[in-house]
């Protein structure tokens, strides 16, 4: 992928790919922190899982143009969910036109809780009150400037702090927002699909951060073979872990960092459930973590 930029979080397909998001949309005019660019910057890009040389990056432009942290696919529907890392984040989602060929284009919507338009879901929701959706086009998903989220937000669409780590498990997306809630210091929303593409589904705040002793911004996350969320802290202080959250919204400390005050991230576990990945961010290392992890009763 030569010539891609801070490449963040991304997320596989169920067809045999990877999609690598950037996570900047620098421009030739406005270069950002990150030194000069020749191409605009901001979007998706699919890697072939066989793939056993360079890949031509073609942008997915029909995706949007936007600061991308991750995706995650619904397997029934193939509709492309994903977060962007912003402070005024909006969450999207993205309708091939093509099953399996997102180089076919299709249509970029943004989530809007019908109760409550333009809703910024930062402070002051209760935990586990589903709140009915629906989804708002992006008129122009590929804008010269970074205006995707302002475009959603005029339509209604919510607004989340720092959308980041995303996944998919057991029919529903989970994703965080790493300084949400009252304390700044994290929240996990629980999106449930309708049953059709037409249909909003439901959205919930499913956990909130009471305290850094519990959680200190959620970043990266995924689910374990046996139910719970394990997620990657990227927190302000020396301490840096993996938390553990259970069905019921408890909290646990399931690693911490003992090398640094490095943040965690890229937490997976293999295809056969027995190996938890996770990478250092600095010095730029992987641990494999092997179970037998027990499945709760």
């Amino acid at each position: 992928m030569a010539g891609t930029s801070r490449n963040c979080g991304g997320g596989k397909t169920p067809w045999g790919s990877w999609i690598s998001c950037e996570e900047t949309t620098a421009t030739p005019a406005q270069p950002g922190q990150h030194g000069p660019v020749q191409k605009r910057h901001g979007y998706a890009f699919e890697v072939p899982i066989a793939a056993n040389g360079p890949v031509n990056p073609v942008p997915l432009k029909a995706m949007g143009r936007f600061q991308r942290e991750a995706i995650a696919i619904d397997p029934k529907t193939h509709i492309v969910y994903q977060t962007e890392d912003r402070g005024d984040s909006l969450f999207y989602r993205f309708i091939p036109k093509e099953p399996r060929n997102l180089a076919a284009g299709g249509e970029l919507q943004a989530l809007k809780i019908k109760s409550a338009p333009k809703l910024n879901t930062g402070q002051g929701l209760p935990r586990r009150q589903p709140f009915e959706v629906e989804w708002v086009p992006i008129a122009d998903p590929d804008p010269a400037t970074d205006t995707v989220r302002y475009q959603g937000y005029e339509k209604g669409a919510a607004r989340f702090v720092r959308s980041e780590g995303l996944c998919y498990a057991n029919g529903a997306f989970y994703f965080t927002a790493t300084s949400g809630g009252q304390k700044q210091l994290g929240q996990i929303w629980c999106y449930r699909p309708g049953r059709t593409s037409t249909a909003g589904g439901t959205i919930e705040l499913f956990v909130e951060s009471a305290g850094k002793d519990v959680l200190d911004y959620p970043d990266n996350l995924t689910m374990a073979p046996w139910g719970d969320l394990i997620c990657c802290e990227d927190g302000n202080d020396r301490t840096n872990r993996l938390v553990g959250i259970t069905p019921q919204g408890q909290l646990y400390t399931f690693a911490r960092n003992a090398l640094n005050d490095q943040e965690l991230a890229g937490v997976c576990f293999s295809p056969d459930g027995q190996t938890l990945f996770v990478n250092l961010y600095h010095p730029g290392m992987t641990f494999a973590i092997w179970g037998p992890w027990h499945r709760r009763s």
